[in-house]
């Protein structure tokens, strides 16, 4: 077993810090829970963590069964990451930090690393449940190069990649204009008025959307 921190506590939330909570881990886990995903990709998306300390955390996280690795489809020799069924797991804990540290960022933050493939998991941290509408509707988001969905169907919420057939409303924008929405750094109407959003379908829907991902 690796050599990590313990918190020498008889508690559940210290049991779960002694598995996730040294630095760089829930990134790790983030990137993961996008889909599998090789060391090197995993070196790109999270700069600064370096390669030793990289593979340090993932043998802890291979070690205590949160995270598997599998040969990559097609290419035998090849090798990549990806999360257990424990490790899925935190995929609601995740999103719910996610959510919970967005009121943080500020415009010193926006000079840091962003991708287009994290607003995926940024709007399903965003949606508010006492807020989901109650009639069935397709949201689709195009950010940068990613494209994702949101479908409410008899008021429960499911999320999906790839382009959707006619959504009651279209998303368009790049990926520091998407974070800085989320972190109500900028307002969807002062994107929408500047041009850095456009959108398409209806403006109930619009309104619908944007109440339930809580940005009125």
């Amino acid at each position: 077993m690796s050599s990590k921190r313990d918190y020498g506590q008889f508690c559940g939330l210290a049991g779960a810090l002694n598995v996730i909570g040294e630095r760089w881990t829930l990134l790790i886990v983030r990137e993961l829970l996008i889909g599998p995903t090789r060391f090197t990709e995993l070196i790109e998306n999270l700069p600064g963590i370096g390669p030793n300390l990289l593979t340090e955390r993932l043998r802890a996280l291979v070690e205590r069964g949160v995270v598997v690795q599998q040969p990559v489809p097609g290419d035998g020799r090849a090798r990549q990451y990806a999360l257990t069924e424990l490790g899925e797991e935190l995929s609601g804990p995740v999103l719910a930090l996610a959510r919970w540290g967005l009121r943080f960022l500020d415009e010193a933050d926006s000079s840091g690393a962003t991708r287009a493939k994290w607003g995926f998991l940024a709007v399903q941290a965003m949606v508010r449940e006492d807020r989901v509408p109650d009639v069935d509707e397709v949201y689709e988001f195009r950010v940068a190069d990613q494209v994702f969905s949101i479908s409410v169907t008899a008021g429960a919420v499911s999320f999906g990649r790839g382009p959707v057939p006619a959504p009651d409303l279209a998303v368009e924008c790049d990926t520091d204009t998407f974070v800085r929405i989320g972190a109500r750094l900028l307002s969807p109407l002062q994107a929408i008025a500047a041009g850095a959003v456009k959108i398409s379908g209806s403006p109930a829907a619009a309104e619908r959307c944007t109440r339930m991902l809580g940005l009125t």
